[in-house]
């Protein structure tokens, strides 16, 4: 197949589009994608946001309001979230939390609650026993909290509600913040609007005010405590005025206990401080959490491993194919017509090798959206690890993985319907059947599962809970986009000339030898080599997706998944190769699930990372969860490698039958 090399109108438009952007993001010193520094003036208002409240103990978050919280004096009101802070359970709210840039404050009273009643009482304990964090957001940063646990120094996301201590169950109502702000450096540059929190860019050349002094937001930390206030003393007080006496913030100790029918007084403090931290390296205190100097040396460590192995099977398994077949190209045609008759290993499978495998229109449709799902997981990567789906730009690596994926439908269909004309010999018939089956299969098993673990959710009441909009906007997506995508893109591929087998096939089936062995046994052993090459990633991310940890090394992810694909289509072709020595012709599917095996091995390591790694997972919602994403995450990953193992032993084995004329 010849690839054109000239470059259409769109493609000269899609890289000068990308080159102004790098451009300008050069201009802007190296900020991240889609966010950019937001100049405050010393007493300009800081307002702090909320987020959902969010556990390891339950995966199941919960509006921050759900609790007796204060709220603002002017309502509760949602911040515009996205289509992927939607999905993640993120429910960002104003609240009642007001700074002052550059202003410190003390003892600021916010507000006494109503007297607990037997359920809200009961429900606070529920989320204390259950390890709720508060998760607040300034400036699109959020609050960190710093401990320290055997002389190393631990940082978190959030604060816990509250804390058991013997039996007593004690709120954290008096947080004490600080402020790390660096002096704002013009870059001299037009306005440019970002995203988000993230506020616009503003010039100052030429301005009047451009000589005040102003400041970024470089870092957001938080101090919980528990402080028993005067209920008398609070009962006079109105919101934002100061507590009457000093509040000692020891975060050591607690007093702050809660009964039923009693009420809750909320404090805070604030101070700011200048920091040497420069704007665009604010994040590096989340995204540098402990245990990085591990993960960096056990990818690299995996990645020298499974190279030296991936190297070693390549080199023997090129080295035994071209000694054979150069062994019988030296042969002379006398020579070759007498080892016709002779005929051992796969050359005795030439007649069956192409031969139409079982449910060939299910192989396709699997095949196609593999396809699909690796498309959208190699550019989702590339595009986060260039950061334009950094942490500070909240849901846009799921917004851009639905994107991807449904832009991709083309791939899917056109891969789906090439191949079913290719297993049926050039006919045009059923191939609008083979690209709507493979625009619905897999979206329509994620759909299901979703669906069905949204309904536990929408049970539990937790804001993980998608929203009935949310569902019927997925669904225009899916048949408004994906589909008709999915549709053109097999008609693309009806177009396209099918691939013609180099030999020709027999009528009668040949029939295979008796094995010594099972031959799925082999084929399901084999994804052992390709479950070598991701286990330790497989850790980081499972810890950034249940333990709250974040995840950004996307570098190193898109290079294990490029080592991925090497690895199972070299298992797949060593397994075919096998397969057809042994006279055993049925490689179709083989070759599928020889690399694909590998989702096994994943599900096994998943429930062993929730029986010794999540042991604290509570309750039979939280583990039906966790069970329904991953089986979601292992059947893509099947459909991934499978897709990977046939496509490259369909090339081989073409190549292999094409390379030797057997009469």
């Amino acid at each position: 197949m010849r690839v054109c090399s000239d470059l259409s109108s769109m493609d000269r438009f899609g890289i000068w589009v990308l080159a102004m952007v790098f451009i300008a993001q050069s201009a802007y010193g190296f900020y991240l994608p889609g966010s950019y520094p937001h100049k405050y003036k010393v007493g300009d208002p800081l307002n702090v946001k909320v987020n959902s409240l969010t556990s390891i103990e339950t995966e199941m978050p919960f509006s921050y309001y759900s609790l007796p919280f204060c709220q603002p004096p002017d309502g509760v009101k949602d911040s515009a979230e996205n289509l992927g802070e939607l999905l993640m359970g993120d429910r960002i709210e104003n609240s009642p939390y007001k700074f002052k840039m550059f202003t410190n404050e003390s003892e600021i009273f916010m507000c006494q609650t109503e007297k607990l009643n037997a359920d809200t009482f009961k429900l606070l304990k529920k989320r204390i026993d259950e390890m709720y964090q508060v998760n607040l957001i300034l400036d699109n940063l959020p609050a960190i909290r710093y401990t320290e646990k055997d002389g190393y120094v631990l940082r978190w996301t959030g604060f816990p509600v509250g804390i058991k201590v013997q039996g007593v169950y004690y709120v954290f109502n008096h947080l004490k913040f600080k402020v790390l702000v660096h002096k704002y450096e013009d870059p001299n540059v037009a306005r440019v609007m970002g995203t988000g929190d993230a506020a616009e860019m503003i010039p100052t050349m030429g301005k009047k005010d451009s000589d005040e002094p102003g400041y970024m937001v470089v870092g957001f930390e938080v101090i919980p405590c528990s402080f028993a206030h005067n209920g008398d003393t609070t009962k006079k007080l109105k919101m934002y005025d100061r507590y009457t006496s000093p509040i000692k913030c020891d975060s050591t100790s607690v007093s702050m206990s809660i009964r039923e029918g009693q009420s809750i007084g909320f404090t805070y403090e604030v101070s700011f401080e200048l920091s040497d931290i420069k704007w665009p390296s604010r994040w590096d205190a989340y995204l540098k959490m402990e245990g990085a100097k591990v993960h960096w040396f056990s990818i690299l460590n995996s990645l020298m491993v499974i190279t030296f192995l991936a190297g070693i099977v390549l080199v023997i398994f090129l080295r035994t194919v071209r000694r054979d077949l150069t062994h019988y190209e030296e042969l002379d045609k006398e020579a070759q017509a007498q080892m016709n008759e002779e005929l051992s290993g796969w050359k005795l499978v030439v007649g069956d090798v192409f031969r139409a495998p079982s449910n060939p229109s299910l192989l396709c449709v699997m095949v196609g959206d593999g396809v699909q799902i690796l498309g959208m997981a190699v550019v989702t990567i590339l595009f986060a690890a260039l950061g334009f789906m950094s942490p500070a730009s909240r849901g846009a690596l799921i917004t851009g993985m639905l994107f991807f994926y449904m832009i991709l439908g083309i791939a899917a269909g056109y891969v789906a319907v090439r191949l079913w004309r290719t297993i049926s010999c050039g006919n045009h018939h059923g191939w609008v059947s083979v690209a709507w089956k493979a625009a619905c299969f897999f979206p329509g098993i994620a759909f299901s599962i979703l669906t069905t673990l949204n309904f536990l959710l929408w049970g539990s009441h937790s804001t993980g809970a998608i929203p009935f909009s949310l569902f019927v906007i997925l669904l225009l997506l899916w048949f408004c986009i994906s589909v008709p995508l999915t549709l053109i893109g097999g008609y693309f591929g009806a177009k396209a000339p099918h691939i013609e087998y180099p030999v020709r096939t027999n009528q009668i089936p040949r029939e295979i030898p008796a094995q010594k062995y099972p031959s799925w046994l082999l084929v399901f052993g084999a994804g052992t080599l390709p479950f070598g090459t991701l286990f330790i990633e497989l850790f980081f991310i499972m810890s950034s997706i249940w333990m709250g940890r974040v995840y950004y090394v996307f570098g190193f992810l898109f290079i294990v998944l490029i080592l991925l694909v090497v690895v199972c289509a070299e298992v797949s072709l060593v397994l075919t190769y096998m397969h057809l020595c042994v006279e055993d012709w049925k490689w179709w599917w083989k070759s599928f699930f020889a690399s694909g095996s590998v989702a096994i091995y994943i599900f096994i390591y998943s429930i062993n990372y929730l029986v010794f790694d999540l042991k604290s997972l509570s309750g039979p919602v939280s583990a039906t969860l966790y069970l329904g994403y991953s089986f979601l995450m292992v059947l893509a990953i099947m459909f991934v490698t499978g897709s990977v193992g046939f496509l490259s032993s369909f090339w081989f084995v073409h190549y292999l039958f094409s390379s030797v004329k057997l009469d």
